[in-house]
């Protein structure tokens, strides 16, 4: 995985009210922890995707 839909992240954002400023602070530091944490899912599970 590469990354998130920063679009569609704002746009979910702006629907549940959050400030677009703190969207804009938070959505980066959140993305670069759940990319990373999925990828090593993925590489634990032979790239078969995450277990449910």
């Amino acid at each position: 995985m590469i990354g998130w839909d920063m679009s569609a992240a704002l746009a979910l954002g702006d629907a549940l009210g959050v400030p677009p400023l703190a969207m804009a602070e938070l959505l980066p530091v959140l993305e670069a922890v759940m990319v990373a944490k999925l990828n090593e899912e993925l590489a634990a599970n032979g790239g078969s995707g995450v277990r449910s």
